[in-house]
């Protein structure tokens, strides 16, 4: 078997990786639930609180994942069991995170493209019912199931194509066109006649609206939107150069995703605010339902731009799917390949079999299997599994990390591995975020998002 081993992969420079992990950032939850959670705490109060956020919490994480990867040349199991056998356990409960979330984006991913074709073959009115289309669909015993395949098979196709050849030119066209009709929608949903009240409220920060619950919920966004503790970032991180500086670098994903998750959320709360009209109004519409139900209806109410505007949007979240998904891929292969030490080709036939399999299951959660209600009644398997991956198990990987590198191999550990490429000036206030800092945080997301599943607090 080991005969059969590749040379490790690798980016091409240090704006390869760059792009590739904001790439991997910038997905569904910036798109549906960075605007829902911005319209339900105050605007711009949310804004202020994941800015910080993100520059010491996230970036801190986001810099001790790459720097692993980069320093052991390893995905998440082998990264960790290069220090001991006995700490792969935390690799292994990192993997399994893309393994369980995987099949399942899979999924959404099949519903965006759908919606981005029907603009096209059904027009905006069909789509603008009230989610009688939407729920129509995903609960079908076909359709839904082959717009599933064909997301998947777009990013297996990409990922196919290997680090270089796939990965960086696939983001290097979709990264940039994301952002260009991000901001061109966002600019003509502001000439619509009460849109410019609705970027004012999303602008404005009302600090009545802070709350202990506020910095709960932007903690839990910028965990998950980050793509932290789900073996991705050290994934990436073992395809660096040495030579690529790991702080600058990091800081500049960070950016990215905050760049992204601001359009988003300015774009959808102006548009959805025209519909709605208040913000709580637009905070009660999360998830899904905003995307799929309330904003074809804003959509179809833009006339003869109907049809151009809501095609490009769902191209636009489209494109921020598959950026995620083709991370989530790229990571499992990488796992597999590292784990059973074989080839590349073989790896990603493993990965293609089992999403394949996971995600026909999990969609069946929607149609043949819907009787199975593991959360409760009116929930499906696709939100028990997002609810395991999210809730449960990422905090639980990052607070281990925390400690792993804040208290058994030592800080020093990664701020050499930084100081390779960086001064890393930084060092003592990145040591005191990761040993006392960020397992305190990261303890709080746990408890409050278990919590609030099981009705015991209100998020």
């Amino acid at each position: 078997m080991a005969g059969n081993m590749e040379k490790r992969a690798s980016w091409s420079g240090k704006w390869a990786f760059i792009l590739a992990a904001a790439a991997s950032a910038v997905g569904l939850g910036n798109m549906w639930r960075f605007p829902y959670l911005a319209a339900k705490y105050g605007g711009g109060t949310f804004l202020l609180t994941y800015v910080v956020l993100v520059f010491t919490f996230g970036v801190s994480l986001l810099l001790l994942e790459t720097a692993l990867g980069r320093k052991t040349g390893q995905s998440a199991i082998g990264a960790f069991k290069s220090f001991g056998k006995k700490y792969a356990f935390i690799g292994i409960l990192a993997s399994a995170v893309p393994f369980i979330i995987t099949p399942y984006y899979c999924i959404i991913g099949g519903w965006v493209t759908k919606y981005a074709a029907a603009y096209v073959v059904n027009g905006p009115a069909a789509l603008a019912d009230g989610g009688d289309f939407f729920s129509g669909f995903i609960t079908s015993n076909v359709e839904s199931y082959i717009w599933m395949l064909l997301f998947m098979a777009l990013v297996f196709i990409i990922v196919g194509l290997g680090v270089k050849g796939g990965i960086e030119k696939a983001n290097l066209v979709m990264m940039p066109a994301l952002i260009i009709m991000a901001i061109g929608i966002a600019i003509y949903t502001l000439t619509m006649p009460g849109a410019v009240e609705g970027a004012l409220y999303y602008l404005t920060p009302d600090f009545s609206k802070f709350s202990p619950e506020l910095v709960i919920s932007a903690l839990g966004q910028m965990f998950y939107s980050l793509s932290l503790a789900m073996g991705i970032m050290i994934t990436y991180g073992s395809y660096m150069r040495k030579k690529d500086s790991l702080t600058s670098s990091v800081v500049r994903v960070g950016g990215f995703d905050l760049g992204v998750s601001f359009l988003a959320g300015l774009l959808i709360v102006s548009a959805a605010f025209v519909a709605m009209g208040s913000g709580d109004a637009v905070a009660e519409k999360a998830g899904p339902s905003l995307m799929f139900i309330t904003l074809p209806t804003v959509f179809e109410d833009m006339g003869a731009m109907a049809t151009i505007i809501g095609f490009l949007f769902f191209v636009l979240v489209l494109f921020a799917a598959l950026t995620s998904a083709i991370s989530l891929v790229e990571t499992l292969v990488s796992i597999v390949q590292d784990g059973m030490k074989c080839t590349r080709g073989r790896a990603l036939g493993i990965v293609i079999a089992f999403v394949v399999v996971a995600g026909a299951i999990i969609n069946a959660g929607y149609n043949g299997l819907s009787f199975i209600e593991p959360l409760g009644a009116g929930t499906s398997m696709l939100d028990f599994a997002d609810f395991i991956s999210n809730s449960v198990l990422m905090p639980i990987v990052a607070l281990l990390t925390c400690v792993f590198v804040g208290w058994i191999v030592k800080p020093k550990t990664v701020i050499d591995e930084v100081r390779i490429s960086s001064k890393f000036t930084a060092a003592g206030a990145w040591t005191i975020m990761i040993k006392y800092i960020a397992p305190v945080l990261v303890t709080i997301i746990l408890v409050a998002y278990v919590a609030a599943q099981f009705g015991f607090f209100a998020m």
